[in-house]
């Protein structure tokens, strides 16, 4: 499993770095950095699953009411000409492809508190056809890179930290990040076709990649006619709504059905209070990994290297100071958080460092996390080729904002 040998390099990497800084430059605390980085981890790692558990209760509980009530059955059928071509081995009208929309259409709005209880449950969906309990399954590779290229249309979080560090103009972003993320999405889904043998020039894909390039299109249009605080406005209402909207029509249908709405919901709490306790063992042993690697200075000795490097080239370094943010969000969403914050607060929110860290913020997704809680939540041990190929769609992502904010910016 790539996984196991990544976490293995977190450590061995650390351990080999703190003892340069320890024997040839004198660093008499790394050590201790690194094993307080361990204990802070352990319990960042903790207290995430059970901010999660609260999370999953509720809406495995509001998936289960669509189950019974037939909702969520509905919504597989609405994309089942999409989902058989690019997830072939999930049966016809599958109840797994209405989790998996819910997923996805919440992680496009934003919604990241509602797109993992989503998530997880259409792994739990998925583990049930899985013929091999232990190993991930194609549909699953597809649909953990799908959430491992990050794509978004609404990108009002890293917009809010611009505003908030004294950007001219928060918005000026949005428009790479659409970019972006789109081009991370479009390498992971055409890199899985290839090597699971699906034919991408389906008519249904094909409407499905120029459906997202026209609905990309027209939400940049509408955006760019408007102020960035209305941008805020109008996103957070639009994604709230639709949200509500989904738990009343799961609601009513079940009514319809004459369902006993709060037995289901209960049920489903139960699951998702389960499941929030099976990944903490997952969750605190990808978190304690990158921790120590952090702690350790092995991010800095990897960054001057590439400055180095790139100078050797004679070519432009500027890009190199936003490479932080795109380096740790496979690895941590508040990581790369703090790295793109810490680089706006030295470089300038309107500096190129600065835009660009925004950028790659917004363009690509916590690949180890995702990989980590989703697998972990079915006990998936053999994650097969999942990991290099969502790194892949990262890495199209981080040379697509990269081409982009050279682009906008200059």
């Amino acid at each position: 499993m790539v996984l196991n040998y990544i976490w293995i390099a977190f450590f061995l990497i650390a351990f080999v770095v703190a003892l340069v800084k320890l024997l040839f430059f004198g660093d008499m605390q790394v050590f201790t950095d690194i094993m307080n980085s361990t204990y802070d981890t352990a319990r960042t790692g903790f207290e995430i699953s059970l901010g999660l558990t609260g999370v999953l209760s509720l809406w495995l509980g509001v998936m289960k009411i669509g189950e019974r009530g037939g909702m969520v059955e509905l919504f597989s059928r609405a994309v089942a000409p999409l989902f058989s071509r690019l997830f072939p081995d999930i049966p016809k009208n599958h109840p797994a492809a209405g989790s998996m929309l819910m997923n996805i259409s919440a992680n496009m709005l934003g919604l990241d508190n509602a797109a993992t209880p989503f998530g997880l449950k259409a792994m739990q969906q998925l583990q049930e056809i899985n013929p091999q309990k232990e190993q991930a399954s194609n549909p699953m590779i597809m649909f953990l890179v799908l959430n491992a290229s990050g794509l978004t249309l609404i990108p009002v979080t890293v917009m809010v930290y611009r505003a908030q560090l004294g950007a001219a103009n928060p918005a000026d972003v949005f428009i790479p990040i659409m970019i972006a993320t789109f081009a991370a999405t479009l390498a992971g889904v055409i890199a899985v076709c290839l090597r699971q043998g699906i034919n991408i020039f389906q008519r249904a894909i094909m409407g499905f990649l120029l459906g997202m390039c026209g609905i990309i299109a027209a939400t940049v249009l509408l955006f760019r006619t408007m102020p960035q605080e209305q941008i805020n406005i109008v996103s957070s209402l639009a994604a709230n709504i639709i949200l509500f909207s989904i738990i009343c029509l799961f609601i009513l249908k079940a009514l319809r059905k004459k369902i006993n709405i709060f037995e289901a919901f209960i049920d489903g709490a139960k699951d998702g209070f389960k499941t929030a306790v099976t990944i903490i063992p997952y969750l605190i042993a990808i978190l304690v990994g990158i921790g120590v690697f952090r702690a350790s200075g092995a991010m800095d000795f990897l960054m001057d290297g590439l400055r180095s490097l790139v100078a050797m080239t004679g070519s432009d370094t500027r890009w190199v100071d936003g490479m932080p943010t795109a380096l740790m969000k496979p690895l941590s969403g508040s990581g790369a958080r703090g790295m793109m914050i810490d680089t706006m607060k030295n470089f300038g929110a309107d500096s190129f460092a600065g835009r660009l860290s925004a950028v790659l913020q917004g363009a690509t997704d916590t690949t180890f996390y995702i990989v980590a809680v989703y697998y972990g939540a079915v006990n998936i041990k053999n994650s097969r080729y999942t990991v290099p190929y969502a790194l892949l769609a990262d890495l199209a992502g981080v040379i697509a904002a990269i081409f982009t904010a050279y682009l906008f910016f200059g």
